[in-house]
């Protein structure tokens, strides 16, 4: 059995997780800090590739990277192609992603007490300590869960996923895409054995979570 689509499923997951996880958090620290209209425009952009089918996010980076459009050709002059190639894939997941982890992280920072942050300003501490010693702390319970959902929607993406790379045994097959190939050629039970490999590591992750809260809360209630 050909176990590329699953290395390179989690491969594109995780490197699109790590992607996702600094840039949401990055955008939602100090996007929650504008004003109500700036705001809600930006939340609009921003939040738009979650409620947009999957294919329409695909065409759109078709439209933007495809080799036949100029940001496309440009990038294909100094050797990157997003188009069939494996990176693309992590190009589409941190795409549909990005939402997930952004609006999670977010919500975190806009329920934050900022008395915390003007106490460790009046102690002398700096904005970055404060940043990450106080805040993301405080924060840490809705910025994991954006990050488990942004991994979890990168790990089974499929739409924006298969027009941006298609299906290539052993190039960019991933387990979304493999699963339909082998449906499509009445292949059931092959895609029984992807659907229940992913199904195992979305509960693997799903449990360690669990499993994290439930420890979090136990050192909380111990102090």
């Amino acid at each position: 059995m050909d176990w590329f689509p699953l290395w390179n499923s989690l491969r594109i997951a995780a490197i699109s997780g790590v992607l996702v996880f600094f840039t949401g958090i990055l955008c939602a620290y100090y996007i929650a800090r504008l004003p109500r209209v700036v705001k809600g425009i930006l939340d609009v952009i921003l939040t738009l590739p979650l409620v947009l089918p999957p294919t329409v996010c695909g065409w759109f980076l078709l439209m933007i990277f495809g080799l036949r459009h100029p940001v496309g050709q440009l990038l294909q002059q100094i050797g990157v192609r997003f188009v069939m190639t494996w990176y693309g894939g992590v190009l589409a997941a941190s795409v549909v992603a990005f939402p997930l982890m952004y609006r999670t992280s977010r919500g975190a920072f806009e329920s934050f007490d900022e008395t915390l942050a003007w106490s460790g300003k009046t102690l002398g501490l700096s904005n970055t300590f404060i940043f990450w010693r106080i805040r993301m702390p405080a924060c840490r319970q809705g910025i994991l869960a954006g990050a488990v959902l942004a991994f979890a929607r990168a790990l089974g993406e499929y739409g924006a996923t298969s027009m941006l790379i298609g299906f290539t045994p052993g190039r960019t097959a991933t387990i979304s895409t493999t699963v339909y190939q082998l449906w499509r050629t009445g292949d059931d039970a092959g895609a029984l054995v992807w659907v229940l490999v992913n199904l195992a590591i979305s509960a693997a992750v799903l449990l360690a979570v669990n499993l994290l809260e439930r420890k979090n809360r136990q050192g909380r209630r111990a102090v």
